[in-house]
Parts: C-alpha cells; structure tokens; sequence
C-alpha cells in the first residue's frame, strides 16, 4: 500500500535525448532523482534539512524497466512512491508517464540513512519519522 505518493512533471530538454530525439537511457536515474526530492520537499523534507541535520541519503541500489521511449519536448510525468517508513532505508518506487498517460518506465531506488562523519548506515532520525507518520494520520482522519 502506498502512504506517499508525488507526481513531478519534467519536460524533456534536447540535452536529455540522443540524436534521434529519444531520452537517453542514462537520464532517467536524474528524472528519478528530481522526483524523489520534489517528492520529499511536497511533505515537507528537503535534502539540504536533512544533510544539515547530519545525515546524507547515497543511493546502494537502482533497478529501472525501460518500457517505451520518451522524446524531446515530451512533458512526462513522474509519479515517486513510499509503501513504507523508512527504518534505516528509503524504498522509493517510480513510475514514468508519457504525455499520453502511458506508462513507459518504472523502477525502485533504494537511499540509505548515513552519518556523513563514518560513514555507516544509520537509523532514520526520529524528527523525520515524526514528520511523516503526522502526515499519515492526517490522512488517515481526512479519510484519504
């Protein structure tokens, strides 16, 4: 079950394509990376709190399917998801939409809670916890 749930729209820049006009396959982790930030940022956590807070969030792990192409100019949507609270781990889901809301790739990234100072894995801070279980429970007493 999904508790958090962000759709960012990014329009393909040239810079992003080949020289047939389809995006790269290398561009997508960045596509994905804009819209787990934006994602973050929407309940209320930006990267830059969290690093100032000392903790860093490297990704250990990346899958991506690759279903149809996206082009240049394409506005695609993509749609970042959480089914769980983050232990010491931030599973987070993708989906990518082409302007004709066809699903044309998806994958899961995986980012760590680290301590920026050794290195190592570490539990998820309580403050950010905090933050996303009253978002939780707001939903939950809204009925959403």
């Amino acid at each position: 079950m999904v508790i958090f749930q962000h759709d960012t729209n990014i329009r393909v820049c040239y810079g992003d394509t080949d020289a047939m006009g389809v995006v790269y396959y290398g561009t997508y982790p960045r596509y994905y990376e804009i819209s787990r930030t934006e994602m973050l940022r929407y309940y209320g956590i930006s990267y830059k709190e969290v690093e100032e807070e000392g903790m860093i969030l490297p990704v250990r792990s990346i899958q991506i399917n690759y279903l149809k192409p996206a082009y240049y100019d394409e506005v695609l949507t993509v749609r970042s998801m959480m089914e769980e609270l983050p232990a010491v781990r931030f599973i987070i889901k993708t989906e990518i939409y082409n302007s004709q809301g066809e699903l044309i790739n998806h994958g899961e990234v995986v980012l760590v809670s680290t301590s920026p100072v050794t290195g190592r894995a570490m539990r998820t801070p309580a403050w950010i916890l905090d933050k996303l279980k009253a978002i939780i429970a707001s939903d939950n007493q809204q009925g959403v």
